[in-house]
């Protein structure tokens, strides 16, 4: 059984930095593609950043040169570092695990969600 736990969010002042952290059991990371999303309220979720297996980033235009997403495979742990954050950062952050299967079947994992509040 595949679980991902996400820690790492908080209220934090516009200009600030938090990281999140994304803790696997059940898969290893570097088979997946692994990925940050954030849903705000009254809206519908969108992905962030996102690493694939072989190591390929990408990010969302709204976090380009302010987020970084990482892994690291030794603690099975996936991050989002976020500096400079927003306001309109403030969202629920999700982590993702995709897991692609026989033609191109795609198999989603979810953590619970850990909430961002950037203040102005």
């Amino acid at each position: 059984q595949v679980q991902l736990v996400e820690s790492g969010g908080g209220l934090v002042q516009a200009g600030g930095s938090l990281r999140l952290s994304c803790a696997v059991s059940g898969s290893i990371i570097s088979n997946n593609r692994m990925g940050w999303y954030r849903q705000a309220p009254g809206k519908q979720r969108e992905l962030v950043a996102a690493v694939a297996s072989g190591g390929t980033r990408n990010y969302a235009e709204s976090g380009k040169g302010r987020f970084t997403i990482s892994r690291d495979n030794a603690k099975n742990t996936v991050y989002l570092q976020m500096n400079s954050l927003k306001p309109e950062d403030t969202a629920v952050y999700y982590c993702n695990a995709r897991r692609y299967g026989i033609y191109g079947v795609e198999y989603d994992y979810w953590g619970q969600g850990t909430q961002v509040t950037v203040s102005s």
